[in-house]
């Protein structure tokens, strides 16, 4: 009896000793972190697995990670038999008109509300902050009547102009612009520089970590918009891939689950905003916490 209590208190002992040494060498932290990453990534792998399936392995193996038979048939019938590259060009025309027009926009709102001194500033910047706040359905409809009434309804303009600016993005470059010491626009100013030539000749481009961040956070939100194109276009012409991958789950393009076609569709459609965010991770990172600065 007293040989298995030793035992057992060496046992407890042990594992104290290797959970002490686990908790203080940081090993545990990775541990748990590896997890939550897989717990996270797993989806995605199961994605691009199925998307390679038959209709008939993707029903009765539809976690497996390893198709029985491998196969790019999903990916054919996107691309010769279905819409899906009027969709993708669709997305990339407003996605980019879209980054474009925030990075400009959103930095003339920042500087403007960060430098200029002017009526109703403040007031501007609190109503930008509650804007922040509103939900994005509450809007929806007021949204939808007034691309009625400009007449730009089912069109590229009734997609982009509403996105055009972000009170986000103007958030940022605000904060971001006000961390810039005044000394640098003031010796500009000697230089007699105008306000418009001090802006986009010597503030601007020392705001480019911030400028990176709006650029990836637009390109992501207009890539990855649904609410919006849904209220403002109508025709099968002006669809984009959100509407078109949201399309193929109610069967529009044949029998059957269809979980390869979608999930291919779903993978692709990943793709360009991935490659995005791995270029520029550690650049995001690096800027998040010098643009709110101030």
């Amino acid at each position: 009896m007293s040989k298995y209590s030793l035992s057992d208190a060496r046992i407890c002992n042990g594992v104290q000793q290797w959970w002490k040494r686990l908790r203080d060498s940081g090993m545990l932290l990775y541990v748990v972190l590896i997890v939550i990453a897989l717990i996270y990534i797993m989806p995605f792998v199961i994605q691009v697995s199925t998307s390679f399936k038959t209709d008939a392995d993707a029903s009765m193996n539809p976690v497996s990670l390893v198709p029985q038979v491998w196969t790019t048939a999903a990916y054919s019938k996107l691309f010769l038999h279905s819409d899906f590259p009027l969709w993708f060009k669709n997305s990339l025309i407003v996605t980019l008109c879209v980054t474009v027009g925030r990075v400009f926009f959103d930095s003339l709102a920042g500087y403007a509300l960060a430098r200029l001194r002017f009526p109703g500033r403040n007031l501007i910047y609190l109503t930008l902050v509650a804007v922040m706040s509103v939900p994005g359905v509450a809007l929806m409809i007021p949204k939808f009547l007034v691309i009625k009434s400009l007449g730009i309804y089912d069109t590229y303009a009734g997609m982009i102009f509403p996105l055009l600016v972000d009170a986000g993005g103007v958030f940022i470059m605000k904060n971001f612009f006000e961390s810039i010491p005044r000394s640098v626009e003031e010796q500009a100013m000697v230089d007699r520089a105008g306000t418009f030539r001090i802006f986009w000749s010597i503030v601007l481009p020392m705001a480019r970590p911030s400028i990176v961040t709006i650029s990836i956070l637009s390109f992501q939100g207009s890539w990855n918009e649904l609410s919006h194109f849904i209220i403002s276009t109508q025709s099968a012409s002006m669809a984009t891939l959100t509407r078109g991958v949201a399309t193929l789950a109610s069967g529009q393009l044949g029998q059957g689950n269809q979980y390869p076609l979608k999930l291919a569709a779903a993978a692709i459609m990943t793709v360009p905003v991935a490659i995005l965010f791995f270029i520029f991770q550690k650049r995001i990172m690096n800027v998040t916490d010098g643009a709110v600065k101030g």
